[in-house]
């Protein structure tokens, strides 16, 4: 299973890259660009993931959106930005599920701790569990504070049956000036 996220992950990977094989040397210079950005520390992972009781993995430590980012960093050099709350913190899964619906439902912008410059990087990564068809409410604050107009976006998602959902929609809809591409998402019991 690992193998086969690493080869998903790789694969998002490959896409931020144009095809050497294109002979151009304009191409050439944008696929040196990418790698430049991706080796030089200009990528960023922003993610939720959520600890504890989660659906079809019980209790566990680190979430399973938390271990996608560490893979990605591990294979692209991305930094990280956690979105971390403590409202979740220790709570069963369904009043979890109650809670993220109603959250939705009345478009709450849940606080998060910390802060990130986002100026210095060009490429992403933007992932969370899948709530409801789409990231829990907490990103969508990050959205509203956080400009990544002119980026390149790589939506991501942990799920049990959900895919993506809507999560790609609500990114390329909080950015309309970004190129959103590379979307993937895994199954939550496949992560470990």
């Amino acid at each position: 299973m690992l193998h086969s996220i690493k080869y998903i992950l790789a694969s998002a990977l490959c896409l931020l890259m144009p095809v050497a094989c294109r002979g151009s040397r304009e191409r050439n210079a944008q696929e040196a660009s990418a790698t430049d950005s991706l080796s030089g520390g200009k990528a960023l992972v922003v993610f939720f993931s959520h600890a504890g009781d989660n659906y079809a993995v019980g209790d566990i430590k680190v979430g399973n959106t938390k271990i996608v980012a560490d893979y990605i960093s591990e294979l692209t050099g991305a930094d990280q930005f956690e979105i971390r709350t403590s409202k979740y913190d220790g709570m069963a899964y369904k009043p979890l599920c109650d809670l993220a619906k109603e959250e939705q439902q009345k478009g709450e912008l849940p606080e998060f701790e910390g802060s990130v410059d986002v100026s210095k990087y060009d490429t992403v990564f933007i992932g969370g569990p899948v709530w409801w068809g789409t990231y829990p409410q907490v990103m969508f604050t990050f959205f509203s504070r956080y400009d990544l107009s002119g980026k390149t976006l790589i939506p991501f998602t942990t799920h049990e049956g959900s895919g993506l959902g809507r999560c790609v929609k609500d990114v390329r809809k909080a950015y309309p000036q970004a190129k959103v591409t590379g979307e993937f998402s895994i199954y939550g019991h496949d992560v470990r």
